[in-house]
């Protein structure tokens, strides 16, 4: 069976499904502030998120659910006595809107006083990002069905079985509060992912970009369709330390447990695997880490949770930890100025730097193969947990395509083997790196990282899956 578009879905016309506009939502901003207002609220700040998403999914090589959702949320905080509490609702009418204002109100009011609850900030100034694709916005559901067919006829040529979604959108958010501050972003977002099976092995691809043509789902399948083929029978390995090829996402997946670890916050609680060796050789010489929300291949907002401009930040340089994120509060405690990392208060964590960029080489994963006498190419890891948050020893395991590389040509797959690996250790332990692309994984994590090579690591049992 091959993948084709149900008949009995209905789909609205692009032209019909659009944003409302920067115009709407900031009239709802400037509502909801009006009512705070009259309701004694000190200072108010609102936050207005539009969505509009489409998704295909498929599964045993055709489409099973094509929907689509477009909604409105405004979450609206007072600040009254010292005290401050958030509340959140998608019903847009007077009545809600001053619902959700008394709500947060007389949930402040049974919060204890904080002592360094800031003033909501002035105006600011914004760098320009410009992440919304027209080709993104008017992807209709017939083209995500052609692109799905596509992938489940060649599984099925190839006597596989294929998996996965398509799926497109668009976002708009505003922000705004009663010192006169007012912000606001538009993205585009496709992403496509899909699992290939074949017998007991099975294998995947992922990607996603601003601009859907940004990737390829044909080139996506046929990879993950080469891999499984390849991983039908694999065989079983010691336990012990490999060096280790990791494509993109599984290095994005480890390494994107450091996202806390460079927060102020983090680091005042003695949370961070970084305290004590701030400005101290911690990785190799070839690893420079930087948060910079405006790399070409990012997405997200120029400013954080409470309206401050995003700074690009050095957190690591060739090896050596230099700098850290800091919010409004965590600047004025550490006497710093504000990176522009904070979330929308109130919240428990702080800040952190949630556009990551890994400075990559020019070591191509063909190159790494051919360089590599004995080792494992790793395509994900999952199910990922931290063992020791001061060492940043993690364990996870292996899946969707483990191979053994042998005298620089990868040799069959291999069975999945579970791994117990110092982060900060593999990242002292990099050999080689490839040019840094953007990558997404098992986890919510979406960052700019290159395949990395490293030596000496460490995997403890063989997986069952």
């Amino acid at each position: 069976m091959s993948a084709k578009a149900p008949t009995n879905l209905k789909t609205k016309t692009h032209e019909s499904r659009a944003l409302s506009g920067e115009r709407r939502l900031r009239g709802i901003i400037d509502d909801v502030l009006r009512i705070a207002k009259a309701a004694g609220a000190e200072e108010a700040e609102v936050h207005v998120d539009e969505v509009l998403d489409d998704l295909t999914r498929f599964a045993n090589n055709a489409i099973h659910q094509n929907v689509s959702e477009h909604g409105i949320t405004v979450s609206v905080r007072t600040v009254a006595e010292g005290r401050t509490s958030r509340v959140t609702t998608n019903r847009l009418d007077e009545n809600s809107l001053r619902a959700a204002v008394d709500a947060a109100l007389s949930l402040a009011a049974s919060q204890p006083k904080l002592a360094h609850l800031l003033p909501l900030p002035q105006r600011q100034k914004y760098r320009a990002v410009r992440r919304f694709a027209k080709t993104t916005a008017a992807v209709t559901p017939q083209e995500r069905a052609r692109a799905v067919r596509r992938a489940c006829d060649l599984a099925v040529k190839r006597g596989q079985v294929a998996a996965g979604i398509f799926s497109t959108g668009q976002s708009l958010s505003a922000m705004g509060n009663s010192r006169g501050l007012f912000a606001a972003y538009r993205e585009t977002h496709a992403e496509f992912s899909i699992t290939m099976q074949e017998a007991a092995a099975a294998s995947w691809a992922k990607a996603n970009a601003g601009d859907v043509r940004q990737f390829d789902p044909q080139q996506l399948a046929a990879r993950a369709s080469d891999k499984v083929h390849l991983a039908v029978d694999a065989r079983e390995l010691p336990t012990g330390k490999y060096t280790v090829i990791l494509e993109p996402s599984a290095a994005l997946d480890l390494v994107g447990f450091l996202f806390y670890d460079f927060a102020a916050t983090a680091l005042a609680d003695k949370r961070s695997c970084l305290n004590g060796r701030m400005g101290k050789p911690l990785f190799g010489k070839n690893i420079t880490i930087a948060d910079d929300a405006y790399h070409p291949l990012q997405l997200g907002a120029p400013y954080d949770g409470e309206g401050m401009p995003r700074e690009k930040v050095l957190l690591v340089d060739h090896g050596v930890p230099k700098n850290l994120v800091y919010s409004r509060l965590a600047a004025k405690l550490a006497r710093k100025t504000p990176t522009g990392h904070g979330f929308m208060l109130p919240n428990e964590y702080g800040e952190a730097p949630m556009n990551l960029v890994f400075s990559g080489g020019d070591s191509s994963l063909e190159k790494m193969i051919a360089r590599t006498d004995r080792g494992l190419l790793v395509t994900r890891i999952w199910y990922i947990r931290e063992v020791d948050p001061y060492e940043k020893i993690m364990t996870g395991m292996t899946r969707d395509g483990l191979f053994l590389v042998e005298k620089g040509r990868v040799r069959g797959a291999v069975r999945n083997f579970r791994f117990n690996q110092s982060l900060l250790e593999a990242l002292r332990n990099v050999e080689e790196l490839g040019p840094a692309v953007r990558a997404t994984g098992e986890e919510a994590f979406e960052m700019v990282v290159p395949a990395m090579k490293i030596r000496d690591f460490h995997f403890t049992e063989v997986t069952k899956f």
